[in-house]
């Protein structure tokens, strides 16, 4: 099960890519998190965690991270796997943002479509803020 969403930032890769970098901060653009941290440098196989507004901290691990252009968050919890995908690709001046979520696991069938109803709502705001963020215009 998967869910995507996209928009197209006036603003370079390498600042939008800071703003992700600075996962501390990811609850001011980001209202589906209430707070996030990493253990160590933004890179491949560093852990953290990710609490949103409700319901309980899950842990997080990069799995992929490629500077201006993409990085993959994946968390797990019994049963179930959420890959956080974002991407950075170059339109002309712009830069078409994506953030992707991918459920998988025994329980997708049962949390896949609460969580679908809630990233399509969420997502748009999420790239909206971000975008704004990104643009200087927040």
């Amino acid at each position: 099960m998967q869910v995507e969403h996209s928009i197209v930032v006036d603003a370079p890769a390498e600042r939008i890519f800071r703003l992700y970098e600075d996962v501390a901060n990811w609850h001011t653009w980001d209202p589906d998190t209430k707070s996030a941290s990493i253990d160590g440098p933004f890179a491949v196989g560093t852990r953290g965690s990710l609490t949103p507004p409700k319901g309980r901290t899950v842990p997080m691990l990069l799995t992929r991270v490629e500077r201006d252009a993409c990085f993959t968050v994946e968390s797990r919890i019994p049963l179930f796997r959420m890959v956080f995908e974002h991407e950075l690709v170059p339109q002309g001046g712009a830069v078409k943002v994506i953030h992707r979520v991918t459920f998988s696991g025994a329980l997708t069938f049962l949390l896949g479509r609460m969580l679908v109803k809630q990233l399509n709502h969420g997502l748009p705001v999420t790239l909206a803020n971000l975008k704004r963020r990104a643009e200087g215009t927040a």
